[in-house]
């Protein structure tokens, strides 16, 4: 039996509790008047319908699929943002009308530069079919586009070469170049160059070129083909008036397989007994730099345009 006490405080606190209960004031209910926070709205996103090599990149805007070489022969604008660099090996084979074929060996670093100019450096090694190759010049170039990518029809880029060779095999020679390269169509890119090249002695051989390329995406930013052409108009210090015109024309591939990897193959013949049978080019380039091949690009689906 619990003592008397005991009882007296239950009681006490029992009563207690329901006194403050009954003098505290009930909680107001919600007014319907009161704001309302919501939560931020979400949208949901896909692809879209550009395609990653047009991306625009760099300070120029230009259009990711120039950051790689799209043709063997054809230059289009600049393929470095300033500071970064690229590589470049490059094999040339002709096959000439007497029977005979000849080699040449190219490595080349490309350096981007500011203001819409590109510095590239690169060796020259030529050889024969019988194996015996002799180092052929030092090239340097630089290049320059005229304006962003987009503001002026085609893209003009001035590009200047000098070549420093080994005097044993022949002079030096100057080159001179108007580039020219785009898109007219998804997927299609077209470049076009024309060339001015003079030897500084010897037989002081002139030559006129005009390669240009045209190419189709199979697959985005990996797998393109296209066709290149070349004419070339051939002098010599005492035959101007009897030039060689030179017509060669064929298939061309790039293969992206990496981000930074790029391989271009091209093989030419010729439509004149001017030209060389064939001539083949395989080249294959790494670039270091930021702005090779794109991720694709996302756009909420709510922005898009019908």
């Amino acid at each position: 039996m619990v003592p008397h006490p005991v009882k007296i405080t239950l009681l006490t606190l029992a009563s207690a509790s329901t006194l403050i209960a009954a003098e505290t004031p009930a909680a107001p209910a919600p007014s319907s008047n009161a704001p309302t926070t919501r939560l931020p709205e979400t949208t949901s996103t896909a692809f879209n319908s550009v395609l990653s090599e047009n991306t625009p990149i760099g300070e120029t805007g230009r259009p990711e699929w120039t950051s790689a070489r799209r043709f063997t022969g054809t230059r289009v604008y600049i393929q470095q943002e300033p500071w970064e660099v690229g590589l470049e090996s490059w094999w040339r084979i002709k096959n000439h009308r007497d029977g005979t074929e000849s080699h040449r060996l190219l490595e080349e670093v490309e350096i981007g530069l500011p203001y819409r100019m590109q510095l590239d450096l690169y060796q020259d090694i030529e050889g024969d079919q019988k194996g015996h190759f002799h180092y052929q010049s030092f090239n340097i170039e630089l290049r320059y586009a005229l304006a962003d990518w987009g503001k002026i029809w085609g893209n003009p880029t001035f590009y200047g070469e000098y070549k420093i060779a080994d005097h044993q095999w022949g002079p030096d020679v100057y080159e001179l170049k108007a580039l020219f390269g785009g898109d007219f169509a998804s997927r299609w890119h077209w470049g076009v160059n024309f060339v001015w090249e003079a030897e500084t002695g010897g037989d002081r051989e002139y030559e006129f070129q005009i390669p240009l390329g045209l190419s189709y995406s199979l697959i985005d930013g990996k797998l393109g083909v296209g066709v290149e052409v070349l004419y070339d108009h051939d002098t010599i210090k005492g035959e101007r008036g009897h030039p060689a015109h030179q017509l060669n024309i064929g298939p061309s591939v790039q293969w992206r397989p990496t981000r930074n990897w790029h391989v271009d193959l091209s093989c030419q013949w010729g439509t004149n007994n001017s030209s060389d049978r064939e001539i083949g080019w395989l080249i294959v380039g790494y670039d270091f730099g930021r702005t090779g091949h794109a991720e694709r690009s996302y756009t909420p689906v709510s922005g898009r345009q019908d």
